[in-house]
């Protein structure tokens, strides 16, 4: 791949997961970790940026993406693992979001009272226009998204440079009195899944693929090298302006500004951009927010309705639309801080597991292994995580789980997928190697 090929690919996969419900973590994270910033931006960064870099990186390592590797550990996993993905991203937390995010940035700022009926109204009228869009999946969206992401990526450059100019000489903020600075890096860490691009990741590698193929390059190694370098470039972009949003989120003055029960990322966005660019800061960014979280809204509609469509054919297309619609409009009337509360123990399950699962094709891509190495330690693993999230969450009390070697920083999960991979290469030795094609 020629450098423009690649720039123009990583550019495609930067705006693949550079979505307007993203923004508001890392200000939120740089606002409440005060000294501990950095600890904590890095180790967002980690799973926000470095998980899906890799995450699309190893989608290449078969013609057919994850829907074929994921096969090497069962064909029903394969099934169950992908359909979990997809409602994640899809109509459970991603797509729901979309809708309180919009309604946060571009409504709550110029309400009298914040209340349950303005969110119904809005949330109503949004997903009108997310489902007649999603009805026909055509140019439109596309054309759309094209539009309203260098606006988006425009307004947050000037934000971040007029905003660092006039903070650059204030006094970091203090944590906040629940952030635990012995614990940042974890904090940082696990706020990075709320992302959910390393998920995404795992249904976007395909579409990273194809891009790369219709620029003519077909030789899996060179697949392979397109991808590393176009989601490196990719991954850089997104890293920088994460850390600086949350640089400058770590350092505003609220001069006494109350949050009260607006999402803290929603309201430090719209607080800095109506300190920076006045009164018409809020209105543009929130116009631009607005449409970008259509647009997302919409894609996310059309992929998992395509995909489920695609596994059950019977059901149509339609139907898939509707349904998922409505099971996000429904949700999205939780309010932002309740979707992102809801999404937090069920990311905490998929994302070992996830991790867990790249990792080990990644590593039996380059030392060929037994089936059983790649299967012993997914099953541990996801039936750890299901254990973490119970009693880390008060629902059931198993305290022998808290003796287990970095369950202070809930990685728990990371002995038991190398005992896992060694007990089943030691199991299968003798039995074939797993391939990928």
């Amino acid at each position: 791949m020629s450098t423009k090929q690649v720039i123009m690919v990583g550019f495609t996969l930067f705006a693949m997961f550079f979505g307007a419900g993203n923004l508001i973590f890392p200000p939120a994270l740089g606002f409440s970790s005060g000294e501990y910033f950095w600890t904590a931006i890095i180790a967002f960064v980690l799973t926000g940026v470095g998980l899906p870099l890799i995450g699309v990186i190893v989608g290449s390592i078969s013609k057919d993406g994850y829907k074929e590797s994921l096969k090497n550990i069962h064909p029903a996993f394969a099934v169950i693992f992908l359909v979990a993905i997809y409602l994640t991203i899809g109509p459970f937390f991603a797509i729901p979001r979309t809708a309180t995010t919009a309604y946060e940035m571009s409504i709550v700022p110029f309400l009298s009272e914040n209340t349950g009926m303005w969110l119904l109204i809005f949330s109503l009228v949004y997903f009108i226009v997310v489902l007649l869009l999603s009805l026909k999946p055509g140019t439109l969206v596309n054309s759309i998204g094209q539009v309203l992401t260098p606006l988006l990526l425009i307004g947050i450059v000037l934000l971040i440079a007029v905003a660092g100019y006039t903070y650059f000489n204030n006094p970091i903020n203090p944590a906040v009195e629940t952030f635990e600075g012995s614990s940042a890096f974890t904090t940082g860490f696990t706020e990075g899944y709320l992302t959910m691009d390393a998920i995404a990741a795992i249904a976007f590698s395909v579409l990273v693929l194809n891009s790369i193929r219709q620029l003519g390059v077909t030789n899996r190694k060179d697949l392979l090298i397109g991808t590393i370098k176009s989601a490196l470039l990719a991954a850089v972009l997104l890293a920088a302006i994460y850390i600086s949003l949350g640089w400058l989120a770590n350092r505003v003055d609220l001069g006494g500004a109350a949050v009260d029960d607006q999402n803290l990322g929603t309201f430090l966005l719209t607080f800095m951009s109506d300190e920076v660019f006045g009164i018409f800061g809020p209105i543009l960014l929130g116009l631009i927010v607005l449409f970008a979280c259509i647009t997302t809204g919409t894609g996310l509609i059309v992929s998992v309705s395509e995909y489920f469509n695609s596994i059950l054919p019977k059901v149509p297309y339609k139907v898939w639309v509707v349904l998922f619609v409505l099971i996000s409009f429904g949700l999205a009337n939780q309010g932002l801080n309740q979707v992102i509360a809801t999404s937090v123990p069920i990311l905490s399950i998929i994302y070992p597991v996830a991790m867990t699962t790249v990792l080990l094709l990644i590593l039996t891509y380059f030392i060929p292994s037994p089936r059983l190495s790649l299967q012993i330690p997914v099953f541990l693993v996801s039936i750890l995580s299901v254990i973490a999230v119970v009693h880390r969450n008060g629902w059931f009390e198993m305290s022998w789980i808290e003796s287990l070697p970095l369950f202070s920083s809930s990685f728990e999960w990371i002995p038991f997928m190398i005992v896992g991979y060694i007990l089943g290469y030691l199991i299968g030795m003798k039995k074939p190697k797993v391939e990928y094609s």
